[in-house]
């Protein structure tokens, strides 16, 4: 399994008051990584790359780190109640991600050195809606187990959200370096979900990020560390032979997991695409054969102001109802938490 390993690292001079940016520079430094100094994490120029994909490329192997300043939390629905990020983009280069829309011309990799900060605005949060339980999402703009060998930061997240009696941690990854989460002291309140998808579609469309089978490993790995465990299937697409495949992804998953795993869930999320989204993929992964054709898809507005392009209503009809069939045949305890 590799590890990602930035060919040139950036520091915001802020980042160095803290322990975690000390520790990096130190540890960069001794690589003879190139360092440089930034003064945002929102603002790093100058790295090569002549056209939208060498660019695209290079900004995959840099890392910045940062101090997060907005400590306001969005909510996240239906993933939880509420989202906060330990990092921003990943190492992967996913031709689907909807980052691509969100993070634009910056899809560089970002690590934020003021967890504690982070984390007390996180216990703001729990308590102003005492007593109820409140759920984060961590991994909404991020995948922080791809940078966990650098950080250490998602396990002391994990450890703070086992000290919280009404808060409850949600992760998701299409990483598999969880080795240093096994001995976390979570108490059950960290809910791990590892990001499937068959075969096919990562070969096509998933370049540099964990292989299927060492995702199922991984997952067993979590599983028998104690953690709620559940899967997010996604994005689904509609292709030649799909239902074999869907159907090959869940009998591979059956032969690793105990199908009466206590609270495995299993999260459905369609594919669907912006204008801006197609633009920017288009353009930096031409000829990818990924499908983004207006008119085989129906528009629907956006929570947050712009439209996304899904399958139509009887596709979408079609996908749920196969799910909805196949899981319980493979797993008949599971949970499906939601089909979007």
């Amino acid at each position: 399994m590799q590890y990602f390993t930035p060919a040139r690292v950036y520091f915001e001079p802020q980042a160095l008051d803290y322990p975690l940016g000390k520790k990096l520079f130190s540890y960069f430094s001794a690589e003879k990584t190139p360092i440089a100094m930034t003064t945002s994490h929102n603002r790093v120029t100058g790295l090569p790359g002549a056209t939208a994909r060498e660019a695209f490329v290079e900004a995959k192997k840099t890392l910045v780190v940062g101090v997060k300043r907005t400590l306001t939390l969005n909510t996240c629905r239906p993933s939880a109640d509420y989202e906060f990020a330990l990092g921003t983009s990943c190492p992967g280069g996913c031709r689907y991600c909807y980052l691509a829309t969100t993070l634009g011309k910056k899809p560089y990799i970002r690590i934020y050195v003021n967890l504690e900060e982070i984390l007390q605005a996180v216990e703001e949060y729990i308590e102003k809606n005492l007593p109820a339980i409140t759920t984060f999402e961590a991994a909404s703009t991020s995948d922080p187990v791809a940078v966990e060998h650098l950080t250490g930061s998602l396990r002391k997240t994990i450890e703070f959200f086992g000290g919280q009696e009404h808060g409850r941690l949600r992760v998701v990854t299409k990483y598999a370096g969880i080795s240093n989460l096994l001995t976390a002291e979570h108490r059950n309140h960290t809910k791990f979900r590892f990001s499937l998808n068959t075969q096919t579609v990562i070969r096509r469309y998933e370049p540099g990020t964990a292989r299927f089978s060492q995702r199922l490993e991984a997952a067993g790995k979590m599983a028998a560390a104690g953690y709620p465990l559940g899967f997010i299937i996604a994005p689904i697409f509609i292709y030649e032979n799909w239902r074999t495949d869907y159907r090959h992804l869940l009998a591979e998953l059956a032969k690793r997991l105990d199908p009466d795993l206590p609270e495995l869930s299993f999260e459905l999320i369609s594919h669907r695409f912006t204008a801006r989204a197609k633009k920017i993929i288009s353009e930096r992964f031409p000829g990818s054969g990924l499908e983004m054709e207006e008119e085989k898809r129906q528009f629907r507005w956006g929570k947050r102001g712009y439209g996304k392009y899904l399958y139509p209503p009887e596709q979408l009809a079609e996908l749920e109802e196969f799910f909805r069939r196949e899981i319980p045949r493979f797993f008949p305890k599971a949970v499906i938490e939601y089909f979007v």
